[in-house]
């Protein structure tokens, strides 16, 4: 086989493996409410993830936030934000602002555990649980 041949060989795996790969991805679980989007750009306009992880993605300097809301609850999280600790700063947020962070807060967890020891990595690199 020449190179010619060997190098089309190669592009026309490539798509094809991508677009099985794309036609293999997991459905849309459901509509994220405004809320909960909202809570989101907070979280990142906050630049929580330097210190926090979801999902043991982001800092190390505070806890992993994936199930805070079912392991402390709604209103320790909004003391929290509201009013800070020794090493975490006090967020001075108005109700909505708090509500929607709150909510993102409550979608993250009703999505899954954060232990990723527990996580299966998939033939195509994706996770399950």
């Amino acid at each position: 086989m020449n190179k010619g041949k060997i190098i089309w060989l190669m592009v026309i795996l490539f798509l094809s493996y991508t677009a099985f790969l794309y036609a293999s991805l997991p459905s849309d679980s459901g509509i994220i409410s405004t809320s909960v989007y909202s809570g989101k750009q907070i979280w990142q306009k906050n630049n929580c993830g330097s210190c926090h992880q979801v999902y043991g993605l982001g800092g190390y300097l505070g806890p992993d936030l994936t199930n805070v809301y079912s392991t402390k609850g709604e209103t320790v999280i909004r003391s929290l934000v509201q009013y800070g600790t020794s090493v975490m700063p006090s967020f001075k947020l108005d109700e909505k602002d708090l509500n929607d962070l709150v909510m993102y807060l409550k979608s993250v967890d009703a999505s899954g555990k954060s232990d990723p020891r527990s996580f299966k990595i998939n033939y195509d690199g994706s996770i399950s649980q």
